[in-house]
């Protein structure tokens, strides 16, 4: 890059940095679709997530006819099919390291097909109880726990490092683009089905057919594979040391599990307050889960426009703004007032979600990458077993409201409180501008005395 010079004036020669800046914003925010193996992979994955917000809404509605409405049930459900995050994703991130990403993601997206499958045909058969959906929503969840972190990993190798902050954007604008269709059609062939819910499965088992077929067609000589790691001792405590390492790595994974643990049970308690709080059937929850995908996927439309790694009091400020409205969601006191709201939290929600992720991704070396953002979906995923049953026994003791007043509430502390452990490292000053007539707050690092004698 070029250096300015000493005299602050421009030197007249554009810096590298800047001309990757101009061209990525003249690329648009679809600029990652550019490349070739990723737009095979990204179509196809609008595709499969349609089917898997299906079967969440299918699996779900299931759990509530199985029980008679039990929210704590429905926490269960959920804990279940993350809780082999906490187990398994670190196994899931060292395969990514040692092996070929593109054929582990052919495995696990085989795996959940036929689980979804076997799950569909209970249901069509009449031969389903409740723990056959425990257990093949665990089965589901190891096989997210393996796939998760490659899926990650894999996505710089499609586009390289200088788009992988637009495609991990587009990938969040597709999986709440595939939110904001999945649970409508879902709700939709639930209501015409008299409440049967196998259509949304069968759906889903076969749309894992068409990332398989993805990526076995992609062009593999234009792939930028990162070096293989070798098998070898003390590699699963190498990522974590190596996160633990770098302070940066550190807050934003701890606010990760705050904001997946308390913060992300929408898929609980918007379930909740459309049965048990406002009296809704299966096509309004499909509405307000819709509804709150409209938000999500606003969210990471405008998250796509971003081509640097974010700053950590950017994510500090997103998860306070995602918990405050959380919170004045579960005050709302209709369903309209209430789905209306969905759409700024939604927005919220992933707001940080996309740069909480991009921040991880962009801060690793490439051969540490796969082990560290499965410690990061640990985080991120691995506190739903003890979030989930805990906000479905809040709500249902004490009301589907309370879910998310206290979750939320959860999320403002734990932003205070990075926020405060930001603020400490540095000092804070008023400066006033000459030029201009305003005062500026100036932060920066914490001045150190110098030593005495």
């Amino acid at each position: 890059m070029t250096a300015p010079s000493s005299t602050g004036q421009s030197t007249g020669v554009q810096s590298t940095e800047e001309q990757s800046t101009e061209e990525q914003a003249r690329g648009g925010m679809f600029r990652a679709l550019r490349v070739h193996n990723y737009r095979r992979y990204a179509s196809a994955n609008l595709v499969s997530q349609t089917g898997t917000w299906m079967q969440r809404i299918g699996q779900d509605w299931l759990v509530l006819q199985l029980t008679d409405d039990s929210g704590v049930a429905l926490g269960l459900i959920t804990a279940l099919q993350f809780a082999p995050t906490v187990l398994l994703s670190p196994y899931g991130g060292l395969l990514a390291d040692r092996y070929p990403k593109r054929r582990l993601l052919q495995i696990s997206q085989a795996v959940m097909g036929l689980l979804a499958l076997v799950l569909a045909v209970l249901v069509v058969t009449d031969a389903v109880a409740l723990w056959h959906v425990f257990v093949l929503a665990s089965g589901l969840g190891a096989a997210a726990a393996i796939d998760a972190p490659v899926r990650q990993a894999f996505v710089s190798e499609m586009v390289g490092p200088e788009l992988l902050t637009n495609a991990v954007s587009l990938n969040s604008t597709i999986f709440n683009g595939a939110r904001l269709v999945g649970p409508s059609v879902a709700g939709l062939l639930i209501g015409l089905a008299s409440g049967n819910t196998a259509p949304a499965f069968f759906i889903n088992a076969a749309s894992f057919g068409f990332t398989i077929l993805a990526l076995g067609s992609m062009r593999a000589d234009e792939l930028l594979p990162s070096a293989r790691v070798a098998r070898g001792k003390g590699q699963l405590r190498a990522g974590a040391a190596y996160a633990w390492a770098h302070r940066d790595l550190v807050l934003a994974m701890g606010l990760a599990f705050v904001v997946g643990t308390f913060g992300f049970n929408y898929q609980i308690t918007i379930a909740l307050m459309a049965r048990a709080e406002f009296g809704l059937g299966a096509e309004a929850f499909g509405l307000l889960a819709t509804v709150f995908a409209v938000g999500s996927l606003s969210g990471a439309l405008l998250s796509t426009r971003r081509s640097r790694r974010p700053r950590v009091r950017f994510l500090i400020g997103s998860a306070l703004v995602f918990g405050v409205l959380t919170v004045i969601t579960g005050l709302m006191p209709g369903e309209i007032a209430f789905g209306v709201l969905l759409v700024p939290t939604g927005a919220a929600a992933l707001v940080f979600s996309v740069a909480n992720n991009s921040f991880v991704q962009l801060g690793v070396d490439p051969q540490m990458r796969g082990r560290v953002m499965a410690l990061y979906f640990m985080c991120f995923m691995g506190g739903t077993p003890i979030g989930a049953p805990l906000i479905g026994v809040i709500a249902e003791q004490l009301g589907p409201r309370w879910g998310l007043l206290l979750g939320g509430g959860v999320v403002v502390l734990a932003a205070g409180v990075a926020g405060a452990v930001l603020a400490r490292g540095r000092s804070v000053r008023l400066e006033r501008r000459p030029e201009r007539p305003w005062v500026a707050l100036r932060v920066g690092e914490r001045a150190v005395p110098p030593p005495v004698g």
